[in-house]
Parts: C-alpha cells; structure tokens; sequence
C-alpha cells in the first residue's frame, strides 16, 4: 500500500509539473531576445537642437549584451545624407556647436569603419534624411556604454553630445570624415 501511496504521489508532482505556468513550453513563449536583455536598466536621451536653439529631434542610446542601441528621429532637415556622431564635450552652444569638441574617442582611434586605423568610438555613420524633412537612424555600436565610469560611456563627466553635419560622413577621413559644418546638436543625459 505505501509502494502505490508513493506511486500517486510521484505522479502527481508529474502532472503538477507538466501544467504549471509555462507547461514545458518556456521556450515557446519566452522573448526570444531575453538573451539580449541589458546588464542594467541604464537609459538615456539628447534632446536635438538646430543652430537656432528649435527643437529637431531625439536621439535615445539603451544597452544591451550587443552594445548601445542608439535610435534617432528627425525633421526639419536638409533632405540626403548627414554625418552623425557622439562628440566628446557635453555641451551644445549654437550656432557652430564647437564646444561639443571632437569626435568621442578614447582608444585614440583614427575616424571612420573603412579607415584601417579606426573607428572611433562615437562614429555613428549617417542618418538619411526624406525629402519631407524627416530621417532615423538604428545603429548598434559594441564601442559605446552606458555603464557609470566606463571609459566607453556616453554618460561621462555629466553626458556627452550627439552631433548632427551638414554633409554625409565618408566613413574614412580623419578627423570627421568630410562632414562639413555641424547643424544640430544635443546633450546625452541619463534617464531616470
């Protein structure tokens, strides 16, 4: 009799099992990207400005086991292709944007993916912008972090800036890839 007691114990905690809450199927309706899921829940924002102080856009960087995702919408812009990049400097005082310094680059790389020598780090390519005025850009970058006090991190020494030129970036030509001017322009501040 304690043989079958055991016996109907034994299948109950089967069947107990098989009909929880994923019912064996966790692989079924588990997010497929949850490997991705990011080390932290570190998120952050720039604002986009023109050189006259208007409100163009958004540029929103969160982390994930790949690196930064970095997600930009536009308008108001010049139709075609304009380099985008995370300068050094966190600061964004119109119209020429030059307290924004250089291209953000600490492993002291030469700019661009073509350039042998590169990229550096804040090197984003180009955002393509609609003839309505309109552009977005959805770029992945392994060089950038949001962690505090990474070396790599968009958030150092209060937040760095996104910078938007008047030309596209050739992807090769140190320092700036040919860009031209720098038209719009944004601090990067954590969220939260």
């Amino acid at each position: 009799m304690k043989t079958l007691a055991a016996m109907f114990a034994f299948a109950l905690l089967i069947a107990a099992c098989a009909t929880g809450p994923d019912n064996g199927k966790a692989s079924a309706t588990a997010n497929p990207d949850s490997f991705l899921a990011a080390p932290t829940n570190v998120r952050a924002q720039a604002a986009i400005n023109d050189a006259k102080g208007a409100a163009i856009g958004l540029a929103s960087f969160a982390e994930d086991r790949v690196g930064v995702r970095v997600d930009v919408r536009v308008r108001g812009l010049t139709p075609g292709l304009h380099g985008i990049h995370v300068h050094a400097v966190g600061k964004c005082d119109g119209p020429a944007f030059t307290t924004a310094g250089a291209h953000f680059n600490p492993n002291q790389k030469q700019h661009g993916g073509l350039n042998p020598a590169g990229p550096h780090a804040g090197d984003l390519g180009n955002i393509e912008v609609k003839a309505d005025g309109t552009g977005a850009l959805n770029f992945v970058t392994p060089l950038l972090s949001l962690a505090p006090g990474a070396s790599q991190s968009v958030l150092s020494g209060g937040g760095l800036a996104v910078v938007i030129h008047a030309q596209p970036d050739d992807d090769k030509t140190d320092p700036s890839g040919n860009s031209g001017d720098r038209i719009a322009c944004g601090v990067i501040k954590a969220l939260g």
